[in-house]
């Protein structure tokens, strides 16, 4: 009978000693929606791994926040680049009670998610949504990681007329919010700059077939195409080119300006034939932190890292940063920590605006060459 009681009593005790640890530990949930299934489910989930990378660190670390300790959880859901599913995907999250999400990856699903999450109250940071719409609208809780399409699509703008001696532009977008915005500043800057703005042609961002607007665009005798879109749709658009005999250089913004494009266009990228720019961009001081990662998520994933993924493993470590300081994973507790956030992360230094725009964002501007995207250099 001593026995089992003495059972009994090792056994209470254990329970209350696992009780006390649970009660002390702190379950952070962190969402991050993307496209991870259709034409762009490369880039999400290339975005995808960069939150879980940040969050496994974090668990690593033993991180507390208000004296407990915390454990962070992924909450991954796939928008397929559709607006209303990127809503459905919004609301999700926030009947899960996440404390903070990284996401989405395009503007047309980020800009009606972000009033979900404003009316939940759940601070929203996105590594890679350009259109300026989305800070314009007053949310309190929304903040950008990279700079917006008005330093984007004007910059390429300037840069085809200054640097690439464009005198006849074409332009043509996708009629998604991240195409037609892009593209549209990119107009306004080339024709200030001087160029004549031949044509502006649509398609959409599901498209194959090119040849009616290629065919379009060859009689303007263009010195640049520019497109506004993402790369699933540049590739192909690239092939038709070359089969045409359009001799125009191709420019673009950051959706266009991947690892993939090559491969995507079937080898039709020659040599300096594509000038696009990224939103984000490291420079000398950087390069150290951003080599390590990217050998790291090599080492992780067995693939290289596509664009955005180092500005998502930021963002989850700024969130987290803000919680430390705010002594609190509460929405409502560490939103005001993370607006006057300055955190020195691996893309460069994260402070963030009255508008939650990040300030001084970079822009990295690139060509291919051999088949490899090869950096032009870095302007702010």
């Amino acid at each position: 009978m001593k026995q089992q009681a003495l059972k009994l009593t090792v056994l209470a005790a254990l329970a209350a000693a696992a009780h006390a640890a649970s009660a002390q530990e702190l379950v952070v949930k962190i969402g991050h929606v993307a496209a991870t299934s259709g034409g762009a489910a490369h880039l999400g989930k290339d975005n995808e791994n960069g939150v879980r990378m940040a969050l496994d660190e974090l668990n690593a670390k033993g991180l507390t926040i208000g004296g407990k300790k915390a454990k962070f959880e992924l909450l991954a859901e796939d928008d397929a680049g559709d607006p209303k599913q990127g809503t459905a995907a919004a609301q999700k999250l926030v009947d899960a009670k996440v404390n903070g999400v990284v996401g989405h990856l395009q503007s047309g699903t980020s800009i009606p998610a972000s009033k979900v999450y404003s009316d939940a109250g759940i601070p929203q940071i996105a590594p890679s949504v350009t259109n300026p719409k989305y800070t314009a609208q007053g949310f309190k809780t929304t903040f950008r990681m990279v700079a917006n399409d008005a330093q984007l699509g004007g910059t390429l703008g300037r840069y085809a007329v200054q640097q690439l001696k464009a005198k006849t532009v074409v332009v043509i977008d996708d009629r998604t919010a991240y195409g037609q915005g892009v593209a549209a500043e990119f107009e306004k800057a080339a024709k200030a700059a001087g160029a004549n703005i031949a044509k502006h042609e649509f398609t959409s961002d599901k498209a194959t077939d090119f040849t009616a607007i290629l065919t379009s665009v060859k009689a303007a005798k263009p010195d640049v195409v520019f497109f506004g879109g993402m790369d699933a749709v540049a590739g192909p658009m690239l092939r038709q080119m070359k089969q045409l005999g359009v001799k125009a250089k191709l420019m673009g913004g950051d959706g266009v300006c991947s690892v993939e494009l090559p491969k995507l266009s079937a080898g039709s990228v020659a040599d300096d034939s594509v000038v696009c720019a990224s939103a984000g961009g490291v420079e000398a001081a950087q390069r150290g932190a951003m080599e390590k990662f990217k050998a790291d998520y090599k080492k992780r994933f067995g693939t290289d890292v596509q664009i955005y993924a180092p500005y998502t493993y930021d963002a989850a470590m700024v969130m987290a940063e803000a919680m430390v300081k705010a002594g609190s994973a509460e929405p409502s507790k560490y939103l005001p920590v993370l607006a006057g956030i300055s955190y020195k992360g691996i893309t460069g230094p994260v402070a963030f605006d009255s508008k939650g725009d990040i300030k001084n964002g970079a822009l990295t501007l690139y060509t291919y060459r051999a088949g490899e995207r090869t950096e032009l250099g870095v302007v702010r």
